[in-house]
């Protein structure tokens, strides 16, 4: 395998962003265990620069959708969309809390991406939801079965078809973890404050999520400081 062959899988799937840079980025791994192994002495996809995504940035979900999404949903799908918001966690890990995992009015949590362990207050809204939940399973999602998780992919599709009834397409399922850190940056809180419920690892990722929602309250303190002065002349 040469460098013209990695470029070529990546361009021939260059629809596809996100895979095709998943290409490239498993190609340099592989290749740079070969390397170690004496099979080869050269990483062909080394330097092989990633593709540029043209789409839109992920945004968090404005309250005029979150109330549309709770007024229509119902059962898993509200209490996916309660757990999401609630503790600012990805999908994945919130897909795998138990009801072992609650304690003390919060449940444990240990992200899958960071191993990061935490423990999470529930806000009055989920606290709620979950009193009215039937514990079917181990876990607080689970599958119609009862045997298990709720899928990843079933939770997708179910949540989907919410978001197509109301209007709201363009705000995914992963931009609930961002609509959480929006929530807590609008309330002026500091990103050790925030970092403590997300999770976060950087405070470059809480101002990439709250940037907005920070910028708008800024501004709202800004005017109101003014007009204030403008009374008091």
């Amino acid at each position: 395998m040469q460098r013209k062959d990695v470029i070529r899988l990546r361009d021939r799937n260059g629809d596809k962003v996100r895979f095709a840079n998943y290409c490239v980025q498993i190609i340099r791994i592989l290749f740079e265990h070969a390397i170690d192994l004496g099979w080869r002495s050269d990483n062909p996809a080394k330097g092989v620069q990633l593709i540029k995504s043209k789409a839109k940035p992920r945004e968090a979900w404005p309250p005029a959708m979150i109330k549309k999404y709770r007024d229509c949903a119902t059962g898993r799908e509200l209490l996916l969309f309660e757990l999401c918001v609630g503790t600012g966690q990805r999908v994945g890990d919130v897909l795998k809390m138990q009801w072992s995992d609650i304690e003390d009015g919060g449940i444990h949590v240990q992200q899958n991406k960071t191993g990061q362990k935490l423990w999470l207050p529930f806000t009055p809204q989920l606290e709620t939801l979950l009193a009215k939940t039937p514990k079917t399973s181990l876990f607080l999602l689970s599958n119609k079965q009862g045997t298990g998780a709720w899928t990843y992919r079933g939770a997708s599709h179910a949540v989907r078809q919410i978001r197509k009834e109301i209007g709201a397409l363009d705000y995914d399922i992963h931009g609930l973890r961002h609509t959480a850190t929006s929530e807590l940056a609008a309330l002026g809180l500091s990103d050790e404050l925030i970092m403590s419920i997300t999770g976060h690892k950087s405070a470059a990722m809480i101002s990439h999520y709250s940037g907005a929602s920070r910028q708008k309250a800024r501004a709202l303190l800004a005017q109101q400081k003014r007009t204030g002065t403008e009374r008091e002349c």
